[in-house]
């Protein structure tokens, strides 16, 4: 019998030698013990690859758990796989229409069912003991690469019809496809090797659908907690139905529609849609007399700028006579910014801005008087004033944008009923297929790469590289407030991926193969894929998107 060739693997700059064809969940077995959680898959040289993949080259292997990003995202897409496998052994398959994925929500996903069944706890939990069950069996996840035909008619037969629409428009003659135990489905992404590594996990019921609960990078032993914001859901689930009503709520609908030469009168109509969103949030604040401070926070690249544009515009035309104010101006000075734990200025925390001046000025306006407003020279790191006067007359109202603009410790001498509060997100309701969702981070991450290339010559990789840092302070400043405001607005496109797909993509590109960035830079170039482009023709001077791709009428 003739001895296998031994290949050199790497790991944590020590070298092991494996058998050519080792199984890289043997080589995951042996360092297991070195983490506190499963390891989910391995980072090969800058590429992840699954578990029942075997070892054909001397390589470096870094392991990956559910601690990290790709690993929480592969247990997340492991264990709705499991949902599904459960949800149809229980109702029976020919009782379910359909099952759709909706979107994230605290720490679990939404997910909508039709069929002749009736959707309640009781059948929840048997659904979820039904997922145990097949869990604790640890049955194989396996992968395949099938004719890209074969799939559309496979999934076709199933019933599956979003899955084959959307392989419709696939250029690559293959596809793979996940099984288990008789049950195959379509996933963009890495999945387990094994049933058995999915053990944490909850079904309940929540508004018109159902949620999966799920564990948090933080621990990903427990269940996060479920605290959802209602005014978010509320704004998504407006959404959904906004979508469907233009029959584009899925990637597959939409590149139908593209492909059909529909592209223009989607874009149109969901602009005037977002137009009159904005018309109705301007009448809202017009017939509240005692507003004199519109506040607006939310996360980055939700398009803040524009629409405080588009919302001033709508405010003059219900007789109001609006001033931009930016709340960047009133950073304390440089020398007083604190610093994180690693040592680096903290500009996106509450003591990073100077919220006694702020209200100080604001009192002093509403109360009638005249104040100078500051400019915040940032290459000084100072505050300055050159002379620019405001007075508050009758019919005046300040729009504020600003990150802590909800928190009510930022305006805390404010009068409650001066201020109209708007939390403005990129809440993205469209989903790849049924199964497939797409992250509303994801969206906005894309907006920024665009936008940082575009206005500050930032690479692809740099913009990748700050996201966590990004996020991180999102989830301290931001998102804990949304709940406070009067309105949410949703500013996500239908049609924004596909118009971006051709500014971002080449940026992508340039992410070097050996950075640490190149597996979220390849992970969206997958994602990308999907869509068929649109050009920017047709995109209005006043879109929000034009403020990261440029063109558009406001100064932003």
């Amino acid at each position: 019998m003739e001895e296998k060739k031994m290949l050199t693997v790497t790991v944590d700059g020590v070298k092991y030698a494996y058998p050519h064809g080792a199984p890289y969940r043997a080589i995951a077995a042996d360092f297991q013990s070195r983490f506190p959680y499963d390891i989910l898959l391995v980072n090969r040289d800058g590429k992840l690859c699954e578990l029942h993949k075997v070892l054909d080259r001397d390589c470096s292997l870094k392991m990956v758990t559910a601690q990290d990003v790709p690993g929480i995202q592969t247990y997340e897409r492991s264990a709705l796989f499991l949902l599904l496998k459960a949800f149809y052994d229980v109702a029976g398959r020919e009782s379910v229409d359909r099952i759709s994925v909706g979107y994230s929500l605290s720490r679990a996903l939404f997910l909508r069912a039709k069929g002749s069944f009736t959707l309640d706890q009781a059948l929840l939990d048997r659904v979820e003991e039904r997922m145990r069950e097949l869990s604790a069996q640890a049955l194989p996840i396996e992968k395949k690469s099938i004719n890209t035909d074969d799939a559309i008619e496979l999934f076709r037969r199933e019933g599956l019809f979003h899955k084959a629409q959307l392989l419709s428009f696939r250029v690559n003659s293959h596809v793979n496809v996940y099984s288990l135990d008789g049950f195959v489905d379509y996933f963009y992404g890495y999945m387990v090797p094994d049933t058995s590594y999915i053990k944490c996990f909850g079904l309940e019921l929540f508004e018109d659908g159902f949620i999966l609960r799920l564990p948090t990078l933080k621990n990903p032993s427990q269940l996060g907690e479920f605290r959802p914001s209602m005014k978010v859901f509320r704004a998504l689930s407006e959404s959904t139905r906004r979508c469907e009503a233009l029959g584009a709520s899925s990637v597959a609908d939409l590149n139908t529609t593209i492909a059909q030469g529909g592209a223009t009168p989607l874009i149109l109509a969901y602009e005037a849609m977002m137009e009159k969103r904005i018309g109705d949030i301007a009448a809202e604040i017009a017939s509240r007399k005692d507003v004199r401070f519109v506040m607006i926070a939310g996360p980055s690249s939700s398009g803040k700028t524009t629409f405080s544009h588009r919302l001033s515009t709508q405010l003059r035309a219900c007789g109001l006579h609006p001033h931009a104010i930016a709340t960047d101006n009133y950073f304390v000075n440089r020398d007083k910014t604190p610093k994180d734990e690693n040592g680096n200025y903290d500009f996106e925390g509450l003591g990073a801005m100077d919220v006694e001046q702020f209200n100080t000025d604001m009192v002093r306006l509403l109360n009638g008087e005249t104040v100078e407003m500051p400019s915040y020279n940032f290459k000084k790191g100072a505050r300055e004033y050159n002379g620019n006067f405001l007075t508050l007359k009758e019919g005046d109202v300040l729009v504020i944008e600003g990150i802590h603009c909800l928190n009510d410790q930022f305006t805390y001498e404010l009068p409650r009923e001066s201020k109209y509060r708007i939390y403005i997100s990129c809440l993205t309701t469209l989903n790849v297929d049924d199964h497939n969702r797409i992250p509303t981070t994801d969206a906005r991450l894309l907006r920024r790469i665009e936008r940082d290339a575009r206005t500050r010559g930032y690479s692809a990789q740099a913009t990748i590289k700050m996201w966590p840092s990004v996020r991180r302070g999102e989830e301290n400043n931001i998102f804990p407030f949304q709940d406070s405001a009067d309105v949410i607005f949703n500013s996500a496109l239908i049609y924004e991926t596909a118009l971006l797909k051709p500014y971002v993509q080449p940026l992508l590109f340039g992410v070097p193969r050996d950075s640490e960035e190149y597996i979220e830079a390849k992970r969206l170039l997958k994602f990308l894929n999907y869509f068929l482009p649109i050009p920017a023709d047709d995109i209005p001077k006043t879109s929000l998107m034009r403020e990261f791709i440029g063109g558009g009428c406001y100064h932003v």
